[in-house]
């Protein structure tokens, strides 16, 4: 950003058309650091721990994530699917949003045009989990385990598409932060199954019955 605004103010009488395409290279700059700081601070509290516990809806949750990449998943004509169970869990609402809509983002960034996501939820046996499951391009066994590391990416996404590399990490991170776990896989014709699964908090109905 400070080389784009020292170039600029360089250049004597820029006119506007020279300038649209600076300002436009600031703006997407500016966006990728709001993006980078929200994913370090979001890391950094789901490590250092929670926040008050509330229960939360996994269902609505998902719903929520969808509804905000859906100008996204339209632009790329990605079809989102669900098979939206009951599944409630226990713990810092913000980090358990966090987690469910960075797998939504990544599911749709991370695809192909035309592409599809299925995201499922369930409650089994006092364990809630989600998966999401996306179709994309295929992604080698034995670079799926360091997709959850900070930073790490995939060689052919480095520079590539937009996002900091945090957004599987901070899934594993707020997952074991509430006694959970992360764990993906890759798809055989392309693409990535993540599945998260943590304690579940019994809903009010079968409480009532």
């Amino acid at each position: 950003m400070r080389t784009l605004i020292d170039v600029t103010v360089a250049r004597p009488a820029a006119s506007a058309a020279q300038l649209e395409p600076v300002l436009a290279a600031i703006g997407a700059a500016v966006d990728s650091s709001e993006e980078l700081i929200e994913a370090l601070l979001t890391l950094a509290r789901s490590d250092r721990g929670l926040g008050p516990a509330e229960v939360v809806d996994l269902p609505t949750a998902v719903e929520d994530a969808i509804d905000l990449v859906a100008p996204a998943a339209a632009a790329g004509q990605i079809q989102i699917g669900t098979e939206l169970r009951d599944a409630q869990v226990t713990g810092d609402r913000v980090l358990l949003e966090r987690l469910v809509s960075n797998l939504i983002e990544n599911a749709v960034r991370h695809n192909v045009t035309g592409g599809w996501v299925l995201a499922s939820t369930r409650n089994e046996a006092g364990i809630a989990e989600l998966t999401v499951a996306n179709g994309g391009e295929y992604i080698p066994a034995d670079q799926v385990t360091g997709l959850f590391e900070p930073f790490r990416r995939l060689s052919g996404r480095t520079g590539s598409r937009p996002g900091s590399g945090l957004g599987l990490s901070i899934v594993a991170s707020v997952a074991h932060a509430h006694r959970g776990q992360a764990q993906a896989s890759a798809r055989p014709n392309g693409g990535l199954d993540v599945h998260v699964t943590l304690p579940a908090t019994a809903s009010r109905q079968a409480e009532l019955t």
